[in-house]
This record gives C-alpha cells, structure tokens and sequence, in this order.
C-alpha cells in the first residue's frame, strides 16, 4: 500500500491565503501593512531566483516588500549599516539576509546584527536561544512549515517518537526542539550515528535533513511512519539525457512510498513552505511589533 502523499505546494497555497487574510484584516483595523526586507548580496544565480519568488509572494500576500541587491563586493561596513537602517525602520517588520553571502562577509555577524524581533529566518542566536528555552522566539522557516504540514496530518504529537536525521542549524537542531514542544520524543542522529538505520526504524516521524541524496531507503522506515524529507539534491539523469539532471531529497522515494504512512515527495513537499513560513514570520512579527494577538495557525 503507498503512503499518503503530503502535497507541500497545496499546502503552502493555504499558509499564503491565511497570511493575506491578517494582512488584510491588520490594515483594515489597525492600518498596519506588515514589510519584508530582502538584502541580496552579489549576483549568484539561485539567490537571484529565490529572491524574486520571495518579493512576488511577498506583494501577492498583500505585504510591502523592501529589496535591496548590493554588489558582490560590497564591504561589512556598508552591509551593516543597512542592516541597522532597516533595524530601525517602523515600516519594516521583517529582515532576511540571503545566505550564501561572499566569502569576504562575516555571515554570523550580518546575521546577530539583524534586531531578534525582526529575524524573521530565525538565524539570530538570541532566537536560537529562545527556542531552545522554550520561550517565545522566530522560529526558522524549514522547520516550521514541517512542524505545521506534521500537525496537520497527525493533530496531536504527543508521544510520537521523532527522528531528525541531521543536526544543523538551520534544520536540524530547531527542528527536533519543535517536536519537543510538541510534545513528541525526538532523536537527533547524524551520518555518524551507528546503527542509523535500526534508530530510524523505530520512529513514528522521519524527518530527513541530512543533505545526502536517497540516503534513507523504504527498509530503514517504520511501517506507517510519517516521512519529511527536506534534502534538496541536484543529481545526475541519464535517462533523461546526456548532461541532464533531477532534484531528489535524501530519501530514496521510491522505496519509501511503499512503506511509510505519509511522505512528503521532492520537489514539493516542504520546499514550497519555507517562502510561506516566511511570509507568516513576518506577519506574526508585525502582529508582535504592534502588540497584538498572534495569527493564529501560523506560528509553532
């Protein structure tokens, strides 16, 4: 029997419209327009594309979208001072700085200079704390939007057994302390964990963030575990064509299908959400930033 399939892009779709709807209702009665901040640094050609999707749903939601693209030699001093001028700008709710930067910019810098409440990536280590300590905090998008498609199909995570198979942190490590919160039972294992296969077998949630293409095969998951796989891998497709390539996650999807509950495919599963958990981080930022209520259904 195949697994359910988890479609990331109609869920997604729903998470924009829930956006709009408070941006709507947040200028209507409070004549508040919640504003995103792109700065894109340099001319790579994936960021270029990713910013241009993120400013056209940005307007789409009804939101005011700020970019601003510096050249791939702009200086710390320069990048700074912008950061601190959006910082300070009422108009401006949100502020994402688009990683990769150049190898001659101090990202961990850029990133901690970015005011917490308006670290709507949740990179910022005072965010990375908050969450850790259960508190209040801008939660990193991936994540979220995997926490939310996870909550969907199951309600309750209460006493689910988690994997989370990578420990970054931009995936890994807030991902398994959203679980947590959830009140499900999460491991953190790596591609040095002995016996990955035999910890993965024993969960009810599989979430693949290990950055290894098809590493995760259908015989390492549970019968009916839930799989979330946010690997994004660009590989060889001979069987298209010389040269030619395809987007695989780190789960071997044909195999898995076979065996799990749900399982979310690539491309679109979870990689629609990480623009609309964006959108809804700076919704709620703005709901924050003015004191009041939370947009419900789009925070963790």
């Amino acid at each position: 029997m195949s697994a359910h399939i988890i479609d990331g892009k109609a869920f997604a779709a729903t998470v924009r419209a829930k956006v709009a709807g408070h941006v709507s209702r947040m200028a209507e009665e409070h004549g508040i327009t919640p504003g995103l901040a792109v700065v894109l640094v340099g001319e790579d050609p994936a960021s270029q594309v990713y910013v241009r999707n993120k400013g056209k749903q940005t307007v789409e939601c009804g939101m005011a979208s700020f970019e601003h693209k510096l050249d791939a030699d702009t200086d710390e001093a320069t990048l700074l001072a912008l950061v601190e001028r959006l910082n300070a700008d009422p108009a401006v709710h949100g502020i994402l700085v688009q990683l990769p930067l150049p190898a001659h910019l101090n990202s961990d810098l850029i990133i901690n200079t970015i005011a917490p409440e308006k670290d709507v990536d949740g990179f910022h280590v005072v965010n990375v704390g908050r969450l850790g300590a259960g508190l209040k905090a801008m939660v990193p998008c991936t994540p979220l939007g995997s926490l939310m498609m996870l909550k969907d199909y199951h309600g309750d995570l209460s006493g689910k057994s988690a994997v989370v198979i990578g420990r970054s942190n931009i995936v890994g490590k807030p991902m398994a302390q959203l679980l947590l919160g959830a009140n499900a039972t999460p491991t953190i294992a790596h591609s040095r964990t002995p016996d990955l296969e035999g910890v993965v077998r024993q969960a009810d949630i599989v979430v693949a963030a290990v950055g290894r293409p098809e590493m995760v095969r259908g015989d390492w998951i549970k019968p009916g575990a839930t799989v979330i796989d946010v690997g994004i891998n660009r590989v060889p497709a001979p069987e298209k064509g010389e040269g030619k390539h395809k987007i695989v996650g780190d789960v071997h999807f044909e195999s898995a299908v076979e065996v799990a509950g749900a399982i979310t495919p690539v491309p679109g599963g979870v990689g629609p959400m990480t623009i609309a958990c964006l959108l809804a981080n700076t919704v709620t930022a703005a709901a924050r930033s003015a004191n009041l209520p939370e947009p419900e259904g789009l925070t963790a």
